[in-house]
């Protein structure tokens, strides 16, 4: 779906219409509509052409098309497919892909540092209830998920410390495990404590995804009805800036992991 994105902006940015672009490719244009809507491929040859077309002088960023178009990767989500909505394997592709990733969490612990006990209690509070069956399914691709070795910075203010998804128990076990992965060489973790000053406007929770470029970054929000992917350049921007702000008045690595060992010892 982002290769179909990238191609349709190409086009646009060329000044060209689908019709145009489908007679210098010698295709007809519902073939162009197809590929720029995800619904078909194109070869590494067809896509080199497109760009030549669009006068898209990027080298760098042609290649990068190329690599997406011509990946037949079948990861581990694979097995998902048709058990779990489609936006957990578009999730576990995008981590597959990503060069980095960053994120700021407000009110949950992220999903890839979640203990199993505390993904378990979060699902299990979705309305319309979950069957047994689809919330272990859940926890499991989460549990998949947190496989992932990429760059890892995390930003967690304290009320997602604080807030028990389920038993003093489970929060214990939670925070336990995030000291622990805190001294993983690719995760860095800071805190937000709740009377640190200079919060304002840097409060959005979000996950900012690095592509193998900076213009196919990719910043992932919450919804009600799964996960929105956003793309666009001045967007991508926006929260670059937003992720460096938290950055700026959150707690250093140190002195994070002595707040969440304080906030354990009160359990």
């Amino acid at each position: 779906m982002r290769l179909a994105t990238e191609l349709r902006r190409l086009r646009e940015a060329a000044g060209l219409t689908a019709r145009q672009a489908a007679a210098l490719l010698g295709v007809s244009p519902a073939q162009i509509t197809h590929i720029e809507s995800g619904l078909a491929g194109v070869s590494e040859q067809r896509l080199r052409r497109l760009a030549s077309h669009y006068a898209c002088t990027d080298e760098g960023f042609v290649d990068a098309l190329v690599a997406m178009a011509t990946d037949r990767t079948r990861g581990w989500w694979e097995e998902y497919r048709g058990l779990l909505p489609t936006s957990f394997l578009d999730l576990a592709e995008l981590d597959h892909h990503a060069v980095f990733r960053n994120q700021v969490a407000v009110l949950y612990v992220p999903g890839l540092l979640q203990t199993e006990e505390y993904a378990r209690a979060v699902f299990s509070a979705r309305v319309p209830e979950l069957t047994d069956e689809e919330l272990e399914l859940r926890v499991r691709h989460r549990m998949e998920r947190q496989k992932l070795a990429i760059p890892y910075k995390v930003v967690i203010h304290e009320a997602a410390l604080r807030i028990r998804v389920s038993d003093r128990s489970a929060s214990r076990s939670q925070l336990a495990r995030l000291l622990e992965v805190s001294e993983a060489d690719h995760i860095t973790l800071r805190v937000i404590p709740f009377d640190l000053d200079g919060f304002a406007n840097a409060s959005s929770a979000m996950t900012y995804t690095g592509g193998p470029l900076p213009r196919l970054d990719t910043v992932v929000r919450d919804a009600p009805h799964g996960s929105v992917f956003i793309d666009s350049g001045a967007q991508l921007d926006t929260y670059r800036r937003n992720f460096r702000r938290v950055q700026g008045v959150s707690l250093a690595p140190a002195r994070s992991r002595e707040l969440i060992n304080d906030l354990a010892k009160e359990l």
